[in-house]
Order: C-alpha cells, then structure tokens, then sequence
C-alpha cells in the first residue's frame, strides 16, 4: 500500500496514540495533535519516523480550518482523516439539572462515536446523545461525499485509557458479563480503525468495537 497522509486528532494518549502509531507502523506519514499536551505530541512526532505534530482546538471551527491547511501545506495532501479527539462528564442520567446547556455544548462540539450512541448508557445524557447524533451524520456524509470520500465511525466500549483508570466498577462488569470478558485496549481500537481506512468497499458504517458487550447487557 502507498504511503499516506494521516492526521489523527487528540493523539497524545489513549486511542488516539495508538491509532497513530499503528499508521506509522504501515509506514505512513503521521500528524499527532492535540490542543494541550504540546510537549508530548511534538515527543510522539520527533520518536516517530515519517511525523509531525500540529497543535489545535477542533472545537473551534477556525482552528480546525488552520489544522487542515497546515497538513496540506505540510505534506502536499490529507488522504485519511482520524476524528478521535472527545470528551465526557461523568453525570448521572437521573440528574437533569446538572447536564447544562453549557455541558451540551462543550461535548457537542468535540466529540466523536462510542457504543454509548448504540445503546442507552453512556457517561451521561449529552454524551450519549452527542455520540448518536454523529452516527447519524456518519451515514449522511456518506451518501453526500462519496465516491470520492469514505466516511465511517468506530464506536469503542469501554477501552483502558487514562480517562477510564479510575472506572473500576464499570471495568469489573464489562468483564463479567461481555463474550470476550475484558476491558478493550486503545490498540483493539486502533486495529479497527485502520482496518476501516484501508479497507475501499466500507462506508457510512458504524462498526462497534467493545468485545461483545453491548450484546449481552
């Protein structure tokens, strides 16, 4: 296969990481990002062959626009798009009050898919419902972009990032009661992440990744 040019968001830890790595692997050229962790991402880029690290705030939309362009400029053209960058609050869905409008907003304008937009769980209601509406748009910007553009979501379970290290309770049942009884790893996700990318006949798909979980709670 060619080498490409991949840009993965929030790419300084966790899924993102290791998404990248795993393209950098196949031999192609990788951009890290992150908005703060700037020491890291430049690290990740100088210790990675064929990289460099852009820094930004995809929740901005002018920042996103600056990203884009500095990655063309940079390497002459952006063949994959990795949209991993996202965020939670942990809010009990009964506590109404607490997800604010200003909590709906923040999480709207970052996030990307999880199995919390497949099932009626999640780190709370605007999580969830953040993650259901993009795939819903996953299928729309299919049908708008293609032939020439691939558009497909990967939505993880619960996977061991450091978002998740203090999640003991969640982590002691997803390996009770899921097929493959254990927690994901962020490479689980990476692997179907460029599988999806290198793969030509997939699109407006949402491919769950969470070791059976949501098939059996």
């Amino acid at each position: 296969m060619m080498s490409r040019v991949v840009l993965v968001t929030g790419s300084t830890s966790g899924i993102g990481e290791a998404a990248a790595l795993r393209f950098a692997a196949n031999g192609d050229h990788v951009v890290f990002n992150s908005v703060r962790s700037v020491k890291e991402g430049e690290r990740l880029a100088s210790s990675t062959p064929n990289a460099h690290y852009v820094q930004g705030d995809i929740a901005r939309p002018e920042e996103s626009v600056r990203i884009i362009r500095d990655v063309i400029e940079a390497c002459g053209r952006l063949d994959v798009l990795v949209n991993n960058a996202g965020v939670t609050r942990k809010i009990a869905h009964k506590d109404l009050d607490a997800a604010s409008i200003d909590v709906w907003r923040e999480i709207f304008e970052v996030n990307v898919s999880s199995v919390a937009g497949v099932r009626p769980t999640g780190s709370s209601i605007p999580y969830a419902a953040s993650k259901a509406a993009l795939n819903h748009v996953t299928a729309l910007l299919a049908k708008a972009v293609g032939p020439e553009v691939r558009v497909n979501a990967v939505a993880p379970g619960l996977i061991d990032t450091p978002w998740t290290k203090d999640w003991q309770v969640e982590r002691t049942f997803v390996a009770a009661v899921s097929p493959l009884r254990r927690s994901g790893t962020p490479e689980d996700v990476a692997e179907l992440i460029f599988s999806l990318s290198s793969t030509p006949y997939v699109t407006g798909q949402v491919v769950v990744v969470d070791g059976g979980f949501s098939t059996s709670a």
